[in-house]
Protein backbone atom coordinates (compact mmCIF):
# COMPACT_ATOMS: atom_id res chain seq x y z
CA UNK A 1 0.00 0.00 0.00
CA UNK A 2 2.98 2.12 0.05
CA UNK A 3 3.22 2.99 -3.19
CA UNK A 4 -0.72 4.02 -3.17
CA UNK A 5 -1.51 8.02 -3.35
CA UNK A 6 -3.23 8.79 -0.02
CA UNK A 7 -6.51 9.71 -2.09
CA UNK A 8 -6.63 6.01 -3.33
CA UNK A 9 -5.68 4.74 -0.12
CA UNK A 10 -8.59 6.85 1.24
CA UNK A 11 -11.06 5.29 -1.64
CA UNK A 12 -9.52 1.94 -0.81
CA UNK A 13 -10.87 2.69 3.08
CA UNK A 14 -14.30 3.82 2.22
CA UNK A 15 -15.03 1.17 -0.01
CA UNK A 16 -13.76 -1.20 2.57
CA UNK A 17 -16.60 0.75 4.93
CA UNK A 18 -19.22 0.50 2.51
CA UNK A 19 -18.87 -3.38 2.03
CA UNK A 20 -18.53 -3.95 5.42
CA UNK A 21 -21.94 -1.88 5.89
CA UNK A 22 -23.62 -3.49 3.40
CA UNK A 23 -22.74 -7.38 4.66
CA UNK A 24 -24.01 -6.73 7.86
CA UNK A 25 -27.49 -5.65 5.96
CA UNK A 26 -26.89 -9.08 4.24
CA UNK A 27 -26.55 -11.04 7.46
CA UNK A 28 -29.24 -8.77 9.27
CA UNK A 29 -32.00 -9.87 6.20
CA UNK A 30 -30.61 -13.51 6.13
CA UNK A 31 -31.59 -13.58 9.40
CA UNK A 32 -35.15 -11.96 9.17
CA UNK A 33 -35.42 -14.50 6.10
CA UNK A 34 -34.46 -17.44 8.27
CA UNK A 35 -36.79 -16.74 10.78
CA UNK A 36 -39.91 -16.37 8.41
CA UNK A 37 -39.23 -19.45 7.35
CA UNK A 38 -39.09 -20.94 10.86
CA UNK A 39 -42.55 -19.25 11.05
CA UNK A 40 -43.88 -20.95 8.28
CA UNK A 41 -42.91 -23.99 9.39
CA UNK A 42 -44.36 -23.81 12.95
CA UNK A 43 -47.47 -22.35 11.54
CA UNK A 44 -47.85 -25.02 8.92
CA UNK A 45 -47.49 -27.59 11.18
CA UNK A 46 -50.06 -26.17 13.63
CA UNK A 47 -52.42 -26.20 10.81
CA UNK A 48 -51.66 -30.02 10.41
CA UNK A 49 -52.44 -31.03 14.04
CA UNK A 50 -55.37 -29.05 13.83
CA UNK A 51 -56.31 -30.44 10.92
CA UNK A 52 -55.59 -33.85 12.24
CA UNK A 53 -57.25 -33.33 15.30
CA UNK A 54 -60.82 -32.33 13.24
CA UNK A 55 -60.58 -35.34 11.08
CA UNK A 56 -60.38 -38.05 14.23
CA UNK A 57 -64.16 -37.72 14.55
CA UNK A 58 -64.54 -38.74 11.11
CA UNK A 59 -62.80 -42.02 11.93
CA UNK A 60 -64.11 -43.51 15.22
CA UNK A 61 -67.54 -44.77 13.68
CA UNK A 62 -65.38 -46.83 11.21
CA UNK A 63 -64.60 -50.54 12.28
CA UNK A 64 -63.40 -53.26 10.98
CA UNK A 65 -63.75 -57.17 11.26
CA UNK A 66 -61.17 -59.90 11.46
CA UNK A 67 -59.11 -61.41 10.40
CA UNK A 68 -57.44 -58.64 8.32
CA UNK A 69 -58.49 -55.84 10.85
CA UNK A 70 -58.94 -54.53 14.27
CA UNK A 71 -56.67 -54.21 16.99
CA UNK A 72 -53.63 -52.28 18.61
CA UNK A 73 -52.08 -52.21 15.29
CA UNK A 74 -54.81 -50.63 13.60
CA UNK A 75 -55.41 -48.17 16.19
CA UNK A 76 -51.38 -47.13 15.68
CA UNK A 77 -52.10 -47.14 11.93
CA UNK A 78 -54.95 -44.98 11.99
CA UNK A 79 -53.66 -42.23 14.27
CA UNK A 80 -50.58 -42.34 11.72
CA UNK A 81 -52.38 -41.76 8.83
CA UNK A 82 -54.43 -39.13 10.04
CA UNK A 83 -51.45 -37.15 10.53
CA UNK A 84 -50.13 -37.75 7.38
CA UNK A 85 -53.50 -36.51 5.85
CA UNK A 86 -53.50 -33.45 8.17
CA UNK A 87 -49.89 -32.83 6.92
CA UNK A 88 -50.97 -33.28 3.46
CA UNK A 89 -54.08 -30.79 3.55
CA UNK A 90 -52.04 -28.27 5.25
CA UNK A 91 -49.24 -28.33 2.38
CA UNK A 92 -52.04 -27.82 -0.21
CA UNK A 93 -52.98 -24.32 1.63
CA UNK A 94 -56.30 -25.34 0.73
CA UNK A 95 -57.65 -24.96 4.07
CA UNK A 96 -55.56 -21.62 4.59
CA UNK A 97 -55.30 -21.65 9.13
CA UNK A 98 -51.39 -21.76 8.64
CA UNK A 99 -51.13 -18.07 6.68
CA UNK A 100 -53.56 -16.65 9.44
CA UNK A 101 -51.47 -18.10 12.14
CA UNK A 102 -48.10 -16.83 10.82
CA UNK A 103 -49.39 -13.44 10.84
CA UNK A 104 -50.21 -13.62 14.19
CA UNK A 105 -46.86 -14.94 15.51
CA UNK A 106 -45.22 -12.12 13.56
CA UNK A 107 -47.57 -9.24 15.31
CA UNK A 108 -46.77 -11.12 18.33
CA UNK A 109 -43.26 -10.80 17.80
CA UNK A 110 -43.47 -7.27 16.59
CA UNK A 111 -45.11 -6.10 19.91
CA UNK A 112 -42.79 -8.33 22.52
CA UNK A 113 -39.93 -6.81 20.49
CA UNK A 114 -41.49 -3.36 21.19
CA UNK A 115 -41.90 -3.72 24.82
CA UNK A 116 -39.03 -5.10 24.87
CA UNK A 117 -37.08 -1.91 23.33
CA UNK A 118 -39.64 0.56 25.44
CA UNK A 119 -38.28 -1.43 29.12
CA UNK A 120 -34.93 -0.62 28.20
Amino acid sequence: MSDLSPDTTMAILRATQADSGSSAKTLRNAAKNKELEKLERTAQEFEAVFISEMMKPMFEGISTEAPFGGGKGEEVFRSMMIQEYGKLLSQTGSVGIADSVKEQMIQMQDQANKGAITNE
